[in-house]
């Protein structure tokens, strides 16, 4: 939420989309963000793109929407919010194996996303204890465990993971545990909880849904109901209360 004080933009996007010309990509696009004087960091792979970056609405929506004439990132929607200074010291676009590591493959969410579900209705379901079908259900927090202890939703699943690759052998340790209920994967802004959502189905999970858009959409849309903290981001904010502002430190 923005307000008066808070004039720089920040956003998070990801999109898991075939891209075969990394190096060139890389290239045009920070020479494009450079133009508009945005900072932030940029990592492209073949899978897809995931983007951090800060600067001016105009500069920042600009980018955006220069990206999206490409056919591959129409689809492409950020998560905003805002702060009263830079929040990032340089704009870095870097060209890696995957956009989020969890080596693994086989796991490719461009060929097909693990079923979602959105904010109002992970709150609705929280709120009643059950899924429309009756089911319990339980959220499960696939970040890293210092993001989960600046906050994550009343009651997550966390299996206190250093870094996201540990997530398979975690998930195949305790999967007797989400047996018979209805899983909501969740994560900053989606894109950890998507790759899980698909490793749990093809581990035999059949009721997994990924939050949509992760906490900060969840944020945007339906405030801080269930969750208790804030949201650990990976700039120097550090970690964004459900108003999408700062934590005061």
């Amino acid at each position: 939420m923005r307000d008066t004080l808070n004039d720089t933009l920040n956003i998070s996007a990801y999109l898991f989309t075939p891209i075969d010309d990394a190096q060139t990509l890389r290239a045009r696009l920070l020479a494009g963000a450079l133009a508009r004087g945005l900072k932030g960091t940029i990592i492209v792979a073949g899978e897809g793109i995931n983007l951090f970056l800060a600067g001016t609405a105009q500069a920042v929506r600009g980018f955006v929407d220069e990206l999206r004439q490409d056919p591959r990132f129409t689809a492409l929607a950020p998560k905003e919010s805002w702060s009263d200074a830079q929040p990032f010291r340089k704009m870095l676009v870097k060209v890696k194996r995957e956009i989020i590591r969890m080596d693994h493959p086989a796991i490719q969410p461009a060929q097909g996303r693990a079923p979602a579900v959105d904010a109002a209705t992970v709150r609705r379901w929280l709120d009643q204890g059950r899924d429309d079908a009756g089911r319990p259900v339980v959220t499960l927090d696939t970040r890293n465990a210092f993001e989960a202890d600046h906050g994550t939703f009343e009651g997550a699943i966390d299996w206190r993971i250093g870094r996201f690759t540990e997530f398979p052998a975690a998930l195949r340790a305790h999967k007797a545990e989400l047996a018979d209920k209805t899983v909501v994967s969740f994560c900053t802004g989606g894109i950890r909880c998507e790759k899980a959502a698909i490793f749990m189905h093809e581990e035999g999970l059949e009721h997994v849904y990924q939050l949509e858009g992760g906490i900060l959409k969840y944020f945007e849309e339906v405030g801080g109901a269930h969750y208790r903290g804030g949201c650990f981001v990976f700039d120097e904010r550090e970690a964004l209360d459900p108003r999408l502002n700062a934590i005061k430190k």
